[in-house]
């Protein structure tokens, strides 16, 4: 035994040394998440946009696109004929039970999405089939879906739109085990109409004879047949098939237990490839070969959802992951060269409440996925994201580039004259579809930034990254549009998120302060008044003084000390610490009223001023 153990541990330590040794992918930088805040501590990425594009409900299908199914995941993303393009998977209830089906949604400006179609509907196993290894057999029963790959771009510009049919004979089969029924396509034109249904990669043990759709080769479209081909005969486009082809698929270089393949390219013609658990390898001849066999890429840390890597408009390289052993918070980490990363920086940092439970549903914003390289480049240069919120809603995520972690000089910022495309150029927003953050026009004709919320379950929050000071000097102006319900918090934090001093616009029509157990009343407030907010902050004496309207209404004292101010957080609920470190995994129970609707609030924000 004692000999066993030493060749075990002279084993791992050449492994060590080897990862160490190689010329890969690692991480340098000191930043780590602390797991106990969903934003993990990190400091922001400036400018960062979170939209979200879809919100499941189970009780008004209406209010969701005319859909229902509350499993809701794997999102990818492309972007073609000046249109982002999303498809995600969707069960009724929980991963990996059946029925499933792909959607389809899409944007001009990636804020603005269509409802979801339907792009691969549910598809019926013949009663009977018999799965190998598995002793159950076939009754009215329905594919899932659960797919690595969404999209592909031909050389002569076709959009493919891809999905994967998978066999689960319960739930907790695999259905991507490389005994499904098999990879299936279609072409997106130009007009967003869908072409027919092709079957480009069957599973082997499939019988075809009993296939829905035939084969892409039966195709009377050349330019299909040879866009598929194209496709098939790409070594980085197959390495994404991997884990639900065949195990001996000849197309699939890389036939290893390695799951979620992304990749970019080095200036060297080499391509650096990831996969979960942030593994990593290089290839020297376009994925038909890997210099060595996947390794954790050194300093990284992320468990089992998806590490998403690319190369910027500038030149410079990201990974964005959950840098965390659970799916928060998602983070993005740069480089200089593609190989040393050496920041890490937030760029979401909320979990929304969880409405419906269901198999193998995990909190947090995961699953993230970019543009794949030769799948559309947006013209704004910037980096765009897409993920899921616990396994049931939709999000993009804009991270401008390039990508900022800090400010400099005095802020003046007047929502009424800010011309469109810069207003929100700086802040940080989250924006669900019932608590909409954006610039728009009020009901006295002038513009402000708007801060909506009838969700019971999620709030609007706008977030300002300001110059790091101990003594800022914060000036706007708001307006509530009610003094009776909704809320709103206005935190002064620092580079952690960690707030010294809230604010609260209450639904009880009061203007509060909290000062440390309790909250200080400050002054009542009317509906559709604007009020003009000074806050005098102190980090040295931990004391800030306020102003309304130019009227001084006293000293108050810090709650939490911080070493400086380096946020201001507009957010309109409380702060959340559900789920923790501690949590149980699987939720297994629906809130009450998920689908239901609050009264609508809404806080005008004209305009913010800071002096460091």
């Amino acid at each position: 035994m004692k000999q066993k153990c030493f060749y075990t541990l002279l084993w791992l330590t050449a492994f060590a040394r080897f990862s160490y040794a190689q010329d890969t992918v690692k991480y340098v930088g000191k930043t780590l998440v602390n797991v106990d805040y969903h934003h993990g501590q990190l400091p922001s990425a400036v400018g960062v946009h979170n939209i979200q594009t879809f919100r499941a409900n189970r009780t008004h299908a209406d209010w969701a696109g005319g859909n229902n199914w509350t499993y809701n995941h794997a999102p990818m993303l492309a972007y073609w004929n000046k249109t982002y393009f999303l498809e995600f998977l969707s069960n009724p209830v929980g991963e990996h039970i059946p029925p499933g089906q792909t959607f389809l949604q899409t944007s001009k400006d990636g804020y603005q999405w269509t409802n979801p179609v339907v792009v691969f509907p549910p598809y019926k196993i013949p009663d009977g089939w018999v799965k190998e290894g598995h002793e159950g057999v076939a009754k009215d029963l329905y594919a899932v879906m659960h797919q690595r790959m969404g999209f592909f771009v031909s050389k002569k510009n076709k959009l493919l739109v891809l999905g994967y049919y998978g066999i689960a004979m319960d739930a907790k089969d695999d259905p991507n085990d490389g005994k499904g029924i098999g990879r299936v396509v279609r072409e997106v034109n130009v007009d967003g109409s869908f072409g027919p249904i092709y079957f480009i990669r069957p599973n082997s043990s499939w019988d075809m004879s009993k296939a829905i759709y035939p084969i892409y080769t039966k195709s009377k479209d050349k330019g299909l047949i040879e866009a598929c081909e194209e496709l098939l005969a790409t070594p980085l486009m197959m390495q994404q098939w991997v884990e639900e082809a065949d195990r001996n698929d000849p197309l699939i270089p890389l036939k290893k237990e390695v799951k979620a393949f992304s990749y970019y390219h080095l200036p060297n013609g080499k391509v650096i490839g990831l996969w979960k658990h942030a593994l990593t390898s290089e290839s020297a001849d376009e994925g038909k070969t890997w210099l060595y066999n996947p390794l954790r890429a050194p300093g990284f840390v992320n468990s089992n959802a998806k590490i998403w890597g690319q190369r910027l408009s500038d030149g410079k390289y990201a990974t964005v992951y959950n840098p965390s052993e659970f799916r928060w918070p998602l983070g993005i980490s740069l480089s200089d060269d593609g190989l040393h990363y050496h920041n890490l920086l937030l760029v979401n940092g909320e979990i929304a409440t969880m409405r419906y439970g269901g198999n193998y549903k995990s909190y947090g914003p995961q699953y993230v996925r970019g543009i794949e390289e030769g799948n559309g480049t947006p013209a704004d240069g910037n980096l765009w994201l897409t993920y899921s919120m616990n396994k049931e809603d939709i999000w993009v995520s804009k991270v401008p580039v390039p990508v900022l972690a800090s400010v400099s000089g005095s802020i003046h910022e007047d929502f009424t004259t800010l011309p469109a495309e810069k207003a929100l150029q700086y802040w940080n927003i989250y924006s669900p579809l019932w608590a909409k953050v954006q610039v728009e026009t009020m009901p006295d004709g002038t513009k402000a930034l708007a801060l909506h919320d009838k969700d019971p379950f999620d709030y609007a929050k706008a977030e300002r990254v300001i110059p790091e000071s101990t003594k800022p000097v914060i000036t706007f102006t708001l307006i509530p549009a009610q003094h009776n319900k909704g809320l709103l918090h206005i935190e002064f934090q620092d580079e952690k998120g960690m707030p010294a001093s809230r604010l609260i616009f209450d639904a009880d029509s009061a203007i509060k302060a909290k000062v440390g157990y309790r909250n200080a009343g400050v002054q009542n407030y009317e509906a559709g008044k604007p009020y003009e907010i000074r806050i005098e902050l102190d980090r040295h004496k931990r004391m800030f003084d306020m102003y309304v309207n130019g009227q001084k209404k006293g000293t108050r004292l810090l709650f939490a000390p911080v070493a400086s101010f380096k946020k201001v957080v507009f957010r309109t609920g409380e702060v959340r610490r559900f789920p923790n470190a501690d949590t149980p995994t699987d939720q297994d129970f629906d809130v009450p009223n998920a689908g239901e609707q609050a009264p609508e609030a809404i806080f005008y924000i004209k305009n913010f001023h800071v002096e460091p």
